[in-house]
């Protein structure tokens, strides 16, 4: 397996690519060694390779942080803390609360959370549905997790009066977009380059209708 401190120049290249300080390299890959050490025995995401993984969780996470506004962020379906740790290293300003219901992926986050020291990110065990947070956050994003019209359903009632939803898609996801729910629309889309990938991806940012705050953004 290759060991993580030889991928330090790969990632850096990377976070050159996306206009993000290198000094954050040692703590993402902190994080990566973590991720791949407890993923042997914890089955905790699919991607075994450390150097797949800078790719397709490191960057690819990283690849929307330009459209984040900093203040209190709710990842849904985080899973082991994507891309929400990522985001939290790179983004001090960000307040992550990282919403996941598998227990051995929220005690994986909490010791990577003790490890790394980020002190601007919490895990909240518990559905989407369940968190009894309603309009605590600015921001929702989610990455890989349902369509559109389930993440509102889920998600939406943890957003703020003026907040975000924002998607991580791969394609351009139109028959999403049309099925989405009555008083939700796209305030943009943005299509996104990931470092190394050779794969679509774009970001879906959802506001409500008639919301005074987020017209003419």
């Amino acid at each position: 397996m290759t060991a993580t401190a030889d991928l330090q120049p790969e990632l850096e290249a990377g976070l050159d690519a996306l206009g993000i300080d290198r000094a954050h390299a040692p703590r993402l890959l902190a994080y990566l060694a973590l991720l791949a050490r407890w993923n042997a025995t914890y089955n905790l995401t699919a991607v075994r390779d450390p150097r797949e993984m800078v790719t397709r969780h490191l960057l690819d996470s990283l690849s929307f942080h330009a459209f984040v506004p900093d203040g209190a962020l709710v990842d849904i379906g985080t899973g082991p803390g994507l891309p929400g740790i990522p985001l939290a290293i790179v983004r001090p300003g960000v307040d992550v609360t990282l919403v996941e219901s598998n227990g051995k992926k929220t005690r994986f986050m909490r010791q990577a959370l003790r490890e790394l020291g980020l002190a601007n990110a919490r895990v909240a065990e518990s559905r989407a549905e369940s968190l009894p947070r309603s309009g605590a956050f600015g921001c929702l994003v989610a990455r890989a997790l349902g369509t559109l019209a389930e993440l509102v359903r889920v998600g939406g009632h943890l957003i703020a009066p003026g907040g975000r939803l924002l998607a991580m898609k791969g394609r351009h996801p139109d028959d999403e977009i049309a099925a989405l729910p009555e008083g939700w629309q796209v305030a943009a889309a943005h299509r996104l380059a990931v470092p190394g990938l050779d794969a679509e991806r774009h970001l879906v940012v959802l506001t409500r209708l008639n919301d005074r705050t987020n017209q003419d953004q």
